[in-house]
């Protein structure tokens, strides 16, 4: 993501300095971008933004060397999928005072802003100045701009992020271990091309960075574990052939989600449209 940012400022006519712990990654950078690079500290002196796009779990240390180099007019922004940790270390080490936690809820395969979600999550006055002229950067170019706290980011993300992401590893878990990952899709309907669709895009990506989002995301485990637990429950109606509960509980969840969802009739048709272009 990092890479992906520092095309994009590039792009708009800024001047990009990069830093990072591994030095091959930055050489195929410089060669890619045609940017600079330097240490974490001289990258830092001369910025007008500090954009921090660095592992979760490095995140406080590497914010701790810097901070003694980061004066008070700098802006630093983070761009973490986690946002409670990261805003509370940048507030509890960093002199700034225009300090933003934001999350492009996309992967560096996305060709721009247009069409893309982003959270803000400033925590003061100050702050919500400052996100309110990075949501207009934002809007002006096409992108969809949510402002919310680090907190109620890290509770709806354990869901969005958490719980889809812990679907998608144990459904491919389930299929490789019972040698049925090679079911032929022309088989399968529409529901199994979406579910090997959302496996393979999971899958397929870093699982550094998503390890990183289950362990650090506060309410994953209880989320998780809620899971778990109707799981259980499901399957036991299965096993015991409880037709009568399987279809009251199927129901009664419909007319939830239906309740709740303006437009719940749409989505089988949607997925449709979704699988239609796989």
């Amino acid at each position: 993501m990092g890479r992906w940012f520092a095309r994009h400022l590039l792009a708009e006519g800024n001047e990009v300095v990069i830093s990072g712990r591994t030095g091959s990654k930055v050489s195929a950078a410089v060669r890619e971008l045609g940017v600079k690079a330097a240490s974490n500290i001289e990258a830092v002196r001369g910025a007008d933004v500090i954009l921090f796009s660095v592992p979760i779990e490095s995140f406080e240390d590497i914010v701790i060397e810097l901070a003694p180099h980061i004066r008070s007019e700098q802006v630093v922004v983070d761009v973490t999928s986690v946002k409670a940790m990261p805003v509370a270390a940048m507030h509890r080490h960093l002199r700034t005072e225009k300090i933003l936690g934001t999350h492009p809820l996309f992967g560096p395969g996305a060709e721009g802003i247009a069409g893309q979600n982003f959270v803000l999550t400033p925590t003061n006055d100050e702050e919500r100045k400052f996100a309110g002229k990075v949501r207009d950067y934002l809007v002006t170019r096409g992108g969809r701009v949510s402002l919310m706290t680090p907190e109620e980011h890290d509770d709806k993300m354990a869901v969005i992020l958490g719980l889809a992401h812990f679907i998608a590893v144990v459904s491919a878990d389930t299929l490789v271990s019972s040698q049925k990952d090679h079911q032929p899709t022309t088989l399968g309907g529409i529901t199994y091309k979406v579910l090997l669709t959302l496996v393979e895009s999971v899958i397929s990506e870093n699982p550094e960075l998503y390890a990183s989002i289950q362990m650090n995301l506060p309410g994953v485990p209880g989320i998780e574990a809620l899971f778990q637990k109707k799981v259980a429950a499901w399957a036991e109606m299965v096993k015991t052939k409880d037709r009568a509960t399987f279809v009251r509980q199927m129901k009664s969840l419909k007319d939830r989600l239906e309740k709740n969802n303006p437009d719940f009739g749409k989505a089988y048709e949607n997925m449709y449209r979704l699988a239609s272009g796989l």
